[in-house]
């Protein structure tokens, strides 16, 4: 197996493109190279995002993603003329599709590993990509830069992944793109493309099921449940992984060619997929099930807030009661108005009892909210 530094990006992509083209397995690591495995050929490992935990290293087939390659090509109209854009370090699954599909497309790989947001701007502004692969929270930096007053109008398609894609993410980056069709999809390092959203998907939906994917939502007793009914997200398709290199998680399990990663939501009639969240970041107030990330969306469409995240914290009599992080765009936040609308829509379980506001938000290199870093911060705090 090649194992391949995410560090310095130019030399990460030009050892990339040499794994590939000799089809061996490779692995894009952030720091501590994996230990040495016999090469399985055409597969390659890449990390899990980690916002809950210590990041998996998750192995798949180059075939898996070649079959969803072949199908961007005819959404998007991909050719050999286009540039596609990411945001590096390439360890992490979105980043490193979008490079990889590139490749594999003939089109030309833009990987941009700035850490500052305003020269990511700049990167993009010089490179005029046609396709961008970036997280809504990639999309809100970029969106909060002083000179994002200028539009780059000559990207096609924004593609978002990683993350819920809140309305007012969704308007920034429809200014900073002007000419850009914003698709946000629904999936994960195991699974790959699960849901595909468009103008016509509701509020709050993550979309239908992406080409070739069957979803089913499941019971505990594993039986597939009517629409409207929520349960356990499972799915079955040609792209999913084929399990981990590295470390494991209780949530994600196999039945009869499904997969589930421990994602609870429910389908309506016309097939669109809705997430309450993931089964290991519930939590009880009151006996009553609470989940952080409809908290979450609630908080992301109220004016100011630039970030959201929902915690627990521990109450004697409660169990839990939430409680928000928040951080605010230039003009600053209402933290009474914030947490007035939450009463008025989530139940009396669900909304957060007070907010915190950061200054600084605490991202993981996928451009995620570290949840771990909020936890030690709201444990410091009682």
């Amino acid at each position: 197996m090649t194992t391949i530094p995410a560090h310095p990006v130019e030399a990460c992509v030009a050892q990339l493109l040499a794994a590939i083209e000799t089809g061996r397995e490779f692995c894009i690591h952030s720091g501590t190279a994996p230990l040495a495995t016999p090469d399985g050929g055409a597969f390659l490992q890449c990390e899990t995002s980690g916002s809950t935990g210590r990041p998996k290293r998750v192995r798949r087939s180059h075939a898996s993603w070649i079959r969803s390659f072949m199908v961007d090509r005819a959404l998007w109209n991909i050719t050999p003329q286009d540039r596609i854009a990411v945001f590096g370090p390439l360890n992490h699954s979105l980043a490193l599709y979008g490079a990889v599909s590139a490749v594999h497309l003939g089109a030309q790989v833009d990987v941009f590993a700035a850490p500052r947001p305003d020269t990511r701007l700049q990167m993009l502004r010089a490179a005029m990509p046609s396709l961008l692969y970036a997280t809504p929270a990639q999309l809100r930096q970029l969106a909060a830069c002083r000179d994002a007053d200028t539009g780059i109008p000559g990207t096609r398609h924004v593609l978002i992944g990683g993350g819920f894609l809140d309305k007012a993410t969704r308007n920034a980056a429809g200014h900073l793109f002007p000419g850009a069709t914003l698709h946000a999809f629904y999936g994960a390092s195991e699974t790959s493309f699960i849901a595909i959203s468009d103008a016509t998907t509701p509020p709050l939906s993550v979309g239908r099921a992406y080409p070739h994917v069957e979803i089913r939502i499941r019971d505990e007793q594993a039986r597939d449940l009517p629409p409207d009914h929520p349960g356990e997200v499972w799915v079955q398709s040609p792209y999913l992984f084929e399990g981990y290199a590295q470390g494991t998680s209780a949530q994600t399990r196999w039945q009869n060619g499904f997969l589930t990663v421990g994602e609870l939501g429910w389908l309506d009639p016309e097939g669109h997929l809705f997430l309450a969240g993931r089964g290991d970041r519930m939590f009880t107030v009151s006996d009553q099930n609470v989940f952080p990330e409809l908290i979450e969306r609630l908080l992301l469409e109220q004016p100011g807030v630039t970030h959201a995240a929902a915690l627990p914290l521990p109450d004697a009599k409660r169990g839990a009661v939430p409680v928000c992080f928040l951080s605010a765009g230039p003009q600053g936040l209402d933290t009474d108005a914030v947490l007035a609308a939450c009463r008025r829509q989530l139940t009396p379980q669900a909304a957060p009892r007070r907010a915190v506001v950061l200054t600084d938000w605490p991202t993981l290199p996928s451009g995620k909210t570290d949840l771990t870093a909020l936890s030690h911060l709201l444990k410091a705090q009682t």
